[in-house]
């Protein structure tokens, strides 16, 4: 027996002799049979890597280009159970070539799927650690057709950005795993500079997100910039534009030579993938569904929705259609025209006594540079007819006057590549000392200047040329796609929230919604106009401020401080059901539930004594239809419905007033009742509403008697929020055993379902809205249910009221809540306390006077 196969075998006997081989006393026989066999690949067997979450064996061509990777349990060990493990999984989704074996048995998996006819078995052990040879065990030939299967080719984007995001979701797994194996090294450093720089909550799972986005779209993009060619992780780097030391210094530490050795195997994987995808058929046509017209930049949201949906979500991460940014940019630039007799617009070149450019532009959120492009695009089309002159004045006029934030890396990158290869294409060509003035920093993060550190200096060099930027640049022009729908989550600095209070001052509200990032995005956009005495805001954003009720506030602010206001409502509300006056579907413009609009804000002079002129319009329709009219009309051609915003609510909507004064002469039914409240918010209706008494009952045993991991995997409890987490719902019901406390709930009108109810606050039920629910538990009642506004279910007319004798949960209504006004009042256990009266009896009507009607 002296073949390479029966010599494998032999070690392996050998080292079960011993008694004490593992799986990793194995795994130089394996490494030494594929060199016998293949003196030309490398199999590369790097612990460090391993623990990191690399394959136990990487399989290297020459040029070290990975061809497949092989996956090494102890002989004994089930492979059937092997493959079950979240391991397995992330390799199965992952890797295009894998082999997992127990040094036995060998199978084959490509693209995720098992090939059983390909299995191999060298040998069984028995009982006693003896191998016996099995014969025609093929494994000379699996692994030859194993080297050879070369990855599939991706043709379709939606192929290629799954992929990628599997590959990120490893990336990030290993970067996890490298941080907590070391207790001081680079990326500890790395993550404590951004922490400082850039976001002081920054966690450490959201470390390892930004890198490995970084990573992966940042190739994806050098990738489409190499012109069809194939490239390495080393020199991705040189198709970076040399637009931003920073970025290039950036790339070079996380992907090219100085790459953390124990993450070079990830991504040299994801190299070989992006080398195997028909680029030209993705880029091909990717952007028509959207009027995308960018498909690098349009690419980033797709891979983004696969990589994780999630975040997608609490960033508010969109991309930005066309004839969106087109409307915006051409209506900037004629009102620059117009309004401030600037004749060049977005192109002027003007300058302040300072010596500063008038003009400055800012897209506080410019993401992967879509409004940038556009601007770039409107002022080099004054440039065709005399192009030698583009490149001076791009040098002197165009680039020391744009200017662009943004928090995420990955669309930071995008963004840089994009813009320097735009600039390029137009014929100009960057000097050493040249930039971008794209910058990496949270714009909603207070102004302050840093230290070089360790590798963090060009961080520290980026913040601090932002914060010049923000503070010291007289921009005047302000414009971009703000973040949605994160509902305060983020961004929750002193700072922009000190800037927020004047949206809620005088509110006296209990709850304002008035802490969404694209509403802090306006307030610093409003902030940074002021600061420089005029000029104009551009958005396209979440429609919900110009006319809900808890932003009467924050459109006052905005009249007192600009002189034109224009508000083109696109509509498009999912949440609304919103209707074309005509009856036909509306549909948004993107891919959101939530309605948009655009607005834009002009301010002409520091001082002004009168209110902001306001204009109107809609769009309604589908949207092609929007699209088509975006982009053939502007600021100048929309047909404008001039409004008078009056006190106390200033609606930026069209609202009819002829009746007001009747209205206003009935009483609020808040001074009616005595007593009110918001209904019960669960937090994780799932847990807490139940059809049946007995369900209920059973979810309650089970939060008793299970442990916090059964719970969240039974019924799927991933995340805990604020007002809701697991530990706290179970020590809610341990703590109170009453019978009692399984209620009737009002969940919809009409739908009366069964909770259990402490009245604790963040226990089983999140929010229990004790002090008025306890007057419906305490004895017979009954409540009114009003909710607030009709205009969230978007009828013709307001009839959203009910009546209960249950307490009831605060989305009884389809969406906008309910407040809750009970007919009586019992006393509650301070009252009970302190007349001495130790029995509650019939409540006292909560009904302020008979003024109003009589019992």
């Amino acid at each position: 027996m002296n073949n390479p196969i029966s010599q494998y075998l032999d070690q392996i006997q050998t080292l079960l002799n011993t008694g004490v081989a593992n799986e990793h006393t194995h795994r130089p026989a394996l490494v030494n049979l594929l060199k016998t066999l293949y003196p030309d690949l490398k199999a590369v067997n790097e612990p460090k890597r391993i623990a990191c979450g690399s394959p136990d064996l990487v399989i290297l061509n020459p040029e070290d280009v990975p061809l497949g990777y092989i996956e090494a349990k102890d002989i004994g060990v089930s492979l059937d159970k092997a493959l079950k493990t979240e391991q397995l999984k992330r390799y199965l989704e992952s890797l295009h070539n894998l082999i997992v074996t127990d040094y036995l048995e060998f199978r084959w998996f490509v693209e995720g799927e098992y090939r059983p006819e390909m299995t191999v078995r060298l040998a069984e052990v028995n009982k006693a650690g003896v191998l016996k040879p099995l014969p025609e065990a093929a494994l000379e030939q699996l692994f030859t057709t194993f080297i050879e299967t070369q990855v599939i080719t991706l043709r379709s984007p939606e192929d290629l950005a799954a992929r990628m995001a599997k590959i990120a979701r490893l990336i990030r797994e290993s970067i996890l795993k490298a941080y907590d194996q070391e207790k001081t090294g680079v990326l500890h450093d790395q993550l404590a500079s951004f922490r400082k720089v850039l976001m002081n909550s920054l966690t450490v799972e959201q470390f390892a997100d930004m890198y490995a986005q970084t990573v992966c779209y940042g190739l994806f993009a050098a990738k489409c910039s190499a012109s069809g060619q194939s490239f390495s992780r080393i020199h991705a780097g040189h198709y970076l534009p040399k637009t931003n030391p920073f970025l290039r210094n950036l790339f070079s530490q996380i992907v090219g030579v100085d790459l953390d050795e124990r993450l070079v195997w990830a991504v040299d994987h994801l190299v070989t993938v992006l080398n195997h995808a028909d680029i030209g058929a993705i880029l091909e046509n990717f952007g028509k569904r959207t009027r995308q017209e960018d498909p690098v930049v349009h690419f980033y949201e797709t891979f983004l929705q696969h990589y994780d949906p999630s975040m997608r979500e609490m960033r508010g991460v969109y991309y930005t259609p066309e004839p969106v940014v087109s409307y915006i940019v051409r209506s900037v630039d004629l009102l620059l025209k117009q309004q401030f007799k600037l004749r060049s617009g977005l192109a002027d070149s003007s300058r302040l006594e300072s010596g500063l450019h008038k003009v400055q532009i800012l897209d506080p959120a410019v993401g992967t540079g879509t409004f940038l492009y556009a601007v770039f695009n409107r002022i080099f089309a004054l440039f065709r007819k005399n192009k030698g002159m583009w490149s001076s004045y791009v040098s002197e006029h165009l680039l020391p006057r744009v200017h662009g934030f943004e928090l995420l890396m990955a669309p930071y990158t995008v963004a840089h590549m994009k813009l320097g290869l735009q600039l390029q294409e137009m014929g100009y060509e960057f000097d050493s000392e040249e930039r971008l003035r794209i910058f990496l920093i949270n714009t909603l993060d207070e102004s302050q200047e840093f230290v070089d550190e360790k590798w963090a200096r060009w961080l520290s060099e980026e913040a601090n040329a932002a914060m010049a930027v923000k503070q010291e640049s007289p921009v005047m022009v302000i414009m971009g796609n703000p973040p949605y729908s994160n509902f305060g989550m983020l961004n929750t600095g002193d700072w922009i929230l000190d800037l927020l209070k004047d949206y809620k001052k005088d509110l006296k509200e209990k709850k304002t919604n008035l802490n969404d990032d694209f509403i802090k995005f306006i307030r610093f956009s409003q902030w940074r106009i002021e600061r420089t005495g005029y000029g104009i805001l551009g958005f396209v954003t979440n429609n919900t401020f110009i006319d809900g009720i808890t932003h009467r506030r924050m459109r006052e602010s905005l009249l007192e401080s600009f002189d034109e206001i224009y508000i083109l409502d696109l509509h498009g509300s999912v949440k609304k059901k919103e209707k074309c006056p005509d009856g036909s579907l509306d549909k948004n413009v993107f891919d959101i539930q939530q309605g948009v609009c655009i607005a834009l804000f002009v301010k002409h002079s520091q001082s002004k004594n009168k209110l902001a002129k306001v204009n109107h319009a809609d769009l309604w329709g589908a949207r092609p239809a929007k699209y088509e009219y975006l982009y053939a009309e502007d600021v100048k051609e929309t047909k404008w419905t001039v409004l008078e915003p009056k006190a106390p609510h200033f609606f930026f909507v069209p609202k009819d007033f002829a009746t007001e004064q009747e209205y206003l002469n009935y009483s609020s039914i808040k001074e009616i009742f005595v007593s009110c409240g918001s209904g019960v918010k669960t937090e994780r209706d799932r847990v807490s509403i139940h059809l049946t008494r007995q369900s209920i009952k059973t979810t309650v045993e089970e939060f008793k008697n299970l442990d916090e991991i059964k719970l969240r995997n039974k019924y799927n409890l991933v995340k805990d929020s604020r007002d809701w987490k697991v530990a706290n719902a179970k020590n809610d019901v341990l703590e109170n055993t009453e019978e009692e406390l399984f209620k009737l709930i009002l969940y919809k009108p009409f739908d009366i379902r069964y909770t259990w109810y402490s009245g604790k606050t963040r226990g089983f039920i999140g929010t229990p809205s004790y002090p008025t629910m306890q007057h419906m538990l305490s004895g017979e009642n009954l409540g009114l249910l009003i909710g607030r506004t009709g205009q969230v279910i978007s009828l013709d007319k307001w009839d959203i009221s009910f009546c209960t004798n249950s307490i009831v949960e605060y989305n009884l209504y389809r969406r906008g809540g309910n407040i809750l006004f009970p007919l009586y009042i019992y006393p509650t256990e301070k009252d009970k306390f302190l007349n001495g009266n130790g029995e509650a009896k019939r409540g006292s009507p909560a009904i302020c006077s008979g003024d109003y009607f009589k019992l």
